[in-house]
């Protein structure tokens, strides 16, 4: 069995002067997130149980920094790719643009995990689980971590599929 791990950056920070959204870093409130995350990442009992993960990540700050911090260095992502195409604030990115980012990196050999933004997080989990947890009805919480089964050899595809188990920091 392969799990999809759907991960929200955690809490960022303003845009400082001069600076782009592509360039928000975490906030205090992130980088605590994270500690949480990578403990639960860390965890064979936790998060950790659905890994080795091939992560794609973002190229924003926000979200390699939220890679790095929760997961990097982890038995749970043992390869990462950073990609442009997938951060918001050039282009919308859909969930269905996740799914193909997704598909053209999929290793077949380990689960996946995807750190990426709002919207596009809450849209890939509403086009792939087969119901979504109450924690998921209005909107994707910030450094939210949702495991979905891929019962199927091959690899990822449209599909339907249970969510297994979630992780949301305080």
């Amino acid at each position: 069995m392969r799990y999809l791990t759907i991960v929200r950056h955690t809490k960022s920070s303003p845009a400082g002067p001069g600076e782009t959204d592509f360039h928000r870093t975490l906030s205090g409130r992130g980088r605590r997130e994270c500690k949480q995350l990578r403990a639960w990442a860390s965890d064979p009992e936790a998060l950790g149980r659905y890994g080795p993960v091939t992560a794609l990540v973002s190229s924003a700050a926000r979200t390699r920094e939220t890679f790095r911090r929760a997961f990097d260095g982890t038995g749970f992502a043992t390869a990462f790719e950073f990609q442009s195409s997938i951060y918001n604030g050039v282009r919308d990115v859909s969930g269905e643009d996740l799914l193909d980012a997704l598909v053209a990196m999929d290793p077949v050999s380990t689960s996946l995990m995807v750190v990426a933004h709002n919207p596009s997080v809450h849209e890939l989990a509403e086009l792939l689980a087969k119901d979504l947890p109450d924690s998921l009805r209005r909107n994707y919480p910030l450094g939210g971590a949702y495991v979905l089964a891929l019962p199927h050899a091959g690899p990822i595809r449209q599909g339907r599929y249970d969510v297994v188990a979630s992780f949301i920091p305080d």
